[in-house]
């Protein structure tokens, strides 16, 4: 049986697991990077230590099955990275010259990719969500979206927005079927926001 409650710091392994394991278009990217720990670090690591009260996993017997994370405002949440979350990674990983995945996420710490204005101006927030196949398919992927949204509602948040990679056709139509509509186009990726008045 699983259930979804707020993330707790002791979820951060659990958190990274879980993107590792759906970073390749949903499926399991281990066999994509070198370095397990790089893409929790870009996508999950700052939403455990810097929002954690907008974080939510899907936990079942086995652990950690899934997580949606968010941040009510985008532009102050890249600029708290930049001051708090950055720097130490930078220091971690030095900046290098190569083309595999792990360059590319040690490139996206030193140089990050800020949402467009056209997906930030009437979203302001932004979200990530993640799940493993033994969770999906069950209604927990709506289930956590909901629970994401009213805690944006809460705090009178108007509108959020995600970047989903252009391939990933089952993610795509999931946010079509919540009321996500196009917003911009990233280099491989879409935006992609809904309105939550």
């Amino acid at each position: 049986m699983s259930n979804i409650r707020p993330a707790a710091l002791h979820d951060l392994p659990g958190t990274y697991r879980v993107c590792l394991q759906t970073a390749d278009a949903g499926a399991d990217g281990s066999a994509l990077v070198e370095n397990p720990d790089l893409l929790g670090h870009v996508y999950v690591g700052p939403y455990l230590v810097g929002a954690l009260d907008l974080a939510f996993v899907i936990a079942d017997e086995l652990g950690v099955a899934g997580y949606v994370l968010g941040a009510a405002d985008t532009r102050e949440f890249e600029q708290w990275q930049e001051r708090e979350w950055w720097p130490i990674l930078r220091e971690q990983y030095p900046a290098t010259a190569g083309s595999s995945l792990d360059d590319e996420l040690i490139a996206h710490l030193h140089t990050p990719v800020k949402s467009p204005a056209a997906a930030v101006e009437r979203h302001p927030a932004h979200l990530h969500i993640d799940l493993l196949p033994r969770v999906q398919g069950t209604g927990a992927g709506r289930a956590m979206m909901e629970t994401l949204f009213a805690a944006l509602r809460a705090r009178g948040v108007r509108g959020v927005h995600l970047d989903v990679g252009e391939d990933n056709h089952n993610a795509i139509s999931f946010y079509h079927h919540l009321g996500f509509v196009e917003l911009a186009r990233g280099t491989d990726s879409i935006y992609l926001g809904m309105e939550l008045s």
